[in-house]
């Protein structure tokens, strides 16, 4: 592990767990390693699911994102819930950072995640589309110029991130952001940003995107597929901080969500100054009196107390208790009040991959389970405004754990029919 990501992985831990200490936030340090490029099984990049991306896309700029039409492999039309209709069982994925340095786990999920027909958000930090020798580019708030908390990408890993961001959205997936440089200490902490300083990181978060192919200069590399202008509806801040400084820059530029707030609990969720409210959730932690964030890094925290190389004899326990910490949210969302769940990932092999290891067996685990939706944030918005007002607000009445009164044909039967 570098020392950049050594000194990123320790300072990024807040304290042991919900119910006794503040959340954990989340961290987003990147590990070097030598470059090798993992391959999709059975797919180009340039290849689309359910068709093939269109022949010949109208660029956009200077031709690193491109018109493709309409987003493959997307659900039909959200309905709204019938009188009495007992609702699905949301589940989230989502990663943070979004970059791949050669470790195999960006194409590893969207493998496992076309084997399962789930959909995930990739919440890509504009940094990791900008070569490290044109970092000066970069004017972070309150920091110097080109500075960053997490690690420039190499060349070849940024062609690597490229490919696969290509592929995720082909695929179905959802691309918003994780902004840029990650700044969560000191003065120039994104917990201290103003609005307008979020909304120059925001635009360059855009620009880095939208400008690759000038600022790498590579032109035979395809671009990217989606317009991200349209694309972009929502991200996570770094460490989970800033949100109500964000929230008016958000709602200004038509965001539909944001998913930065630690701290939250299993219920259905509302809107905070117009824009969903999508927080990490504390689930059970098997073996302990408190929640944990349902989080691989939080869920870190309290086993390792923030080491992510950790002694390598803890490593089978720690997996199995970190995948029954996702079941046990889960089920208890399943089995009572069907609030979404939302879970955070980075692409990183703390402590062995235990974490990417937890998050696979989870999906795998509850996949095929009746009524459950693998989707994207996007695609939860979509299904969120097509609902009844009315009955998203008794939704959002029934407390962590509690089940329905009386059971869900009576409880959203209208109140007429009663």
């Amino acid at each position: 592990m570098s020392d950049l990501s050594r000194r990123n992985a320790a300072r990024l831990g807040l304290g042991a767990g919900l119910g006794t200490a503040a959340a954990t936030l989340a961290g987003c340090g990147r590990e070097e390693r030598p470059s090798r490029t993992p391959a999709v099984p059975g797919r180009r990049p340039e290849q689309a699911a359910g068709g093939g991306a269109q022949a010949l896309p109208r660029l956009i700029g200077d031709g690193s994102t491109a018109y493709t039409g309409r987003q493959p492999g997307q659900p039909a039309a959200p309905e709204r819930l019938e009188a009495g209709q007992q609702p699905p069982q949301f589940v989230i994925f989502s990663w943070d950072g979004a970059g791949e340095v050669g470790t195999g786990l960006f194409p590893r999920f969207l493998e496992l995640a076309r084997q399962h027909d789930a959909h995930m958000t990739f919440f890509l930090s504009g940094l990791y589309l900008l070569p490290e020798e044109r970092k000066r580019l970069y004017h972070p708030p309150n920091n110097p110029q080109g500075a960053s908390e997490i690690g420039y990408l190499t060349n070849a890993h940024l062609k690597e991130t490229l490919t696969y961001v290509h592929q995720a959205w082909t695929d179905g997936h959802e691309i918003g952001t994780h902004f840029n440089g990650h700044f969560c200490s000191g003065s120039g902490s994104v917990a201290n940003w103003t609005p307008a300083q979020w909304r120059s990181e925001i635009e360059q978060a855009r620009t880095f995107v939208k400008t690759w192919r000038t600022n790498t200069g590579w032109l035979d590399h395809p671009p990217l597929p989606f317009d991200y202008d349209k694309e972009l509806i929502g991200g996570r801040t770094p460490c989970l901080l800033g949100q109500e400084n964000l929230l008016p820059v958000a709602r200004e530029l038509g965001w539909r969500y944001d998913a930065s707030s630690p701290g939250g609990v299993q219920r259905w969720p509302s809107k905070k100054d117009g824009v969903w409210d999508l927080p990490l959730q504390g689930i059970p932690f098997p073996g302990h009196s408190f929640e944990v964030l349902s989080m691989d890094y939080n869920i870190l925290a309290n086993q390792s107390h923030n080491s992510t190389r950790a002694p390598s004899y803890h490593y089978s326990a720690w997996r199995t208790q970190a995948t029954q910490a996702y079941l046990a949210g889960f089920q208890r969302a399943y089995e009572t009040n069907r609030a979404p769940m939302y879970i955070g990932n980075h692409f990183e092999e703390w402590n062995g991959g235990i974490y990417m290891d937890a998050v696979e067996a989870t999906l795998k685990r509850i996949a095929d389970m009746k009524d459950v939706r693998l989707v994207s944030f996007r695609q939860f918005v979509d299904w969120l405004d097509a609902q009844d007002p009315a009955i998203l607000a008794k939704l959002r009445a029934l407390e962590v754990g509690q089940i329905p009164p009386g059971g869900w044909t009576a409880y959203l039967r209208p109140a007429a029919a009663r």
